[in-house]
């Protein structure tokens, strides 16, 4: 019965090597092939955004452009706003945001002046945020290709103020002036996205609102759970189905298409996260849709209200919309009050478990400050207790080493009959009370956690760029000097020294080469994730070393 379920932890950390190697395999491949053609402006509005029936209208031709007025920004021409956590491009040629650079999380801890760039356009790595209106094919609406107009290109919160508007203008060939107006805030990811509508025509208006997010599928550095990619993709919220994934291939397949009274949809990737808020009154109708620019596909996923603002002729109205695009900091995500959004810290199946850990280590922090302190404080808490289940484990490794010598004289003495030398050293364990599972089943009970602390590692932007001490200057990133592996490997060597050997000398040498394995993996895992290893394996070696001297 041992000898069987050490082949069967063997054969699973075989697997467990050819599963990464095939995955790290699978992600150089699609890094080698991705696209690099540039991107360019070819595709049909319909093409782009699912339309009712009586949305179909088309973009603005360029002879309707009303001409600059004095103190209006030409064509083409980007307006810069910043703020104290942002610095963003709002694109004249077609009022969206291009361009979003998040101040206080730089590329990385040796570019502190280089703020990293979540919303971008050009090249391969396009992931930008469009908005407009459609409506019924008599008439001209302002969408992601209408060329507005603003009064100044620059724009910089002050200090003593929380706020700052930017407000694009465009006026259509019937008569009816559009202000799309965009609202920054101080300390807040949350910005408004409002179109003013002045329907100075002599007939009734009717349009719909939509908002969506456009971007490429380039491959990133970012490792997850067994060496694969974190998840990047379209994400929505509505409150049957709840939270739930819309990878690139669904939307290749134009899978979504679904109305709801409320909820939200958007793009996430690794640490960050940007989600359309519809705000009018619903029903909305959450799509998305892949096109292909250049030869490049790109993928959109947003809504649209499916119910149409009527305004009268002489009359104004407002539809109103709002973006979250910036961290997954889970006390920014809580306190926009929106339901379901800290799902976006995608813990997985483990959630559970890892967002209560996550919440111990936060309140953590905030006393000891550094959290490479907080995972080593976590390792000790989570070996305190689990202490009563790994005493029981080491109690059993400690027996059965004990009565090592007595099992090699059973396979000395039966080792060509394997039923006769099983059942010999059954009678020995049933007759010294020793039970062979003893010494495994306590640990599997803790495997949920050891992985759930990994997520909690993994996916917590609150660790990015995070300092211990020393040489590790970001715990979401290896070791930039091996020396946490190194260790790492060399307690799993001494470790195995405490355990009883196997009897097989093949399973011996197994044994014998996986701290060098594991070291070498470990090579390229997160410094915090090593950090835990270490710590436990640390705390398992004196735990084990006491029990195993007290029943020597």
């Amino acid at each position: 019965m041992q000898l069987e379920f050490r082949k069967l932890i063997l054969i699973g950390l075989l697997a467990f090597l050819v599963m990464t190697l095939f995955q790290r395999w699978t992600v150089f491949q699609q890094e080698r092939l991705a696209e690099t053609t540039p991107a360019s402006d070819s595709v049909k509005l319909d093409e782009e955004i699912p339309q009712t029936p009586e949305s179909v209208a088309q973009p603005p031709e360029s002879d309707a452009v009303p001409t600059s007025d004095a103190g209006e920004v030409a064509e083409g021409e980007k307006v810069r706003v910043k703020t104290d956590l942002i610095i963003a491009e709002i694109d004249l040629n077609g009022g969206d945001i291009t361009k979003l650079d998040l101040l206080k999380h730089p590329v990385s801890v040796n570019t502190p002046e280089q703020p990293f760039e979540l919303l971008k356009q050009g090249g391969t790595d396009i992931f930008i945020a469009q908005s407009g209106l459609i409506g019924k094919q008599d008439r001209q609406y302002p969408n992601h290709k209408t060329q507005y107009r603003a009064e100044k290109l620059d724009y910089e919160l002050e200090p003593g103020t929380d706020e700052i508007k930017v407000k694009l203008n465009w006026k259509s060939p019937d008569n009816v002036t559009y202000n799309k107006v965009y609202t920054f805030r101080r300390d807040d990811y949350r910005l408004d996205v409002d179109f003013e509508i002045d329907n100075r025509s002599s007939a009734q208006w009717q349009g719909y609102l939509y908002a969506q997010f456009q971007r490429s599928d380039v491959q990133t550095e970012q490792f997850g759970f067994f060496g694969t990619p974190t998840y990047k993709g379209g994400v929505i919220y509505e409150p049957v189905e709840k939270y739930q994934k819309i990878d690139f291939g669904d939307i290749e397949n134009n899978k979504l298409n679904l109305t709801t009274d409320t909820g939200w949809v958007g793009m996430l990737q690794h640490y960050f996260v940007g989600v359309w808020l519809p705000q009018n009154q619903g029903p909305f109708q959450f799509y998305s849709k892949s096109i292909n620019r250049g030869g490049q596909p790109l993928y959109n996923i947003g809504y649209k209200t499916t119910t149409p603002l009527s305004i009268p002729a002489k009359a104004q109205a407002t539809l109103n919309s709002q973006a979250y695009i910036g961290t997954k900091e889970q006390d920014r995500l809580k306190a926009q009050n929106v339901d379901g959004l800290i799902l976006t810290v995608d813990y997985g199946w483990l959630t559970v478990i890892a967002s209560p850990m996550f919440w111990v280590m936060n309140e953590i922090y905030k006393l000891v400050k550094n959290w490479g302190f907080v995972i080593v404080i976590v390792t000790i808490l989570l070996k305190l207790l689990f202490f009563p289940l790994s005493a029981a484990s080491y109690k059993s490794m400690a027996k059965m080493k004990k009565f090592q010598p007595r099992l090699m004289t059973l396979r000395e003495r039966y080792g060509d009959d394997k039923q006769k030398l099983n059942m010999e050293m059954m009678k020995l364990y049933k007759q010294e009370k020793i039970n062979p599972m003893g010494g495994c089943l306590p640990i599997l009970v803790q495997i949920p956690v050891f992985i759930a602390l990994y997520w909690v590692l993994l996916e917590s932007v609150e660790l990015r760029q995070a300092p211990f001490i020393g040489w590790i200057k970001d715990l979401s990133l290896k070791d930039p000097f091996y020396v946490l592996p190194v260790l790492y490997g060399a307690s799993m060597f001494v470790m195995q020294k405490l355990n009883p050997a196997p009897i097989d000398p093949m399973q011996q040498r197994i044994m014998m080469a996986l701290p060098l394995v594991f070291t070498v993996l470990f090579l390229w895992f997160p410094a915090g994730l090593v950090l835990y290893w270490l710590v436990n394996n640390l705390l398992s070696m004196a735990q084990q070393w006491y029990i195993t001297r007290k029943y020597a």
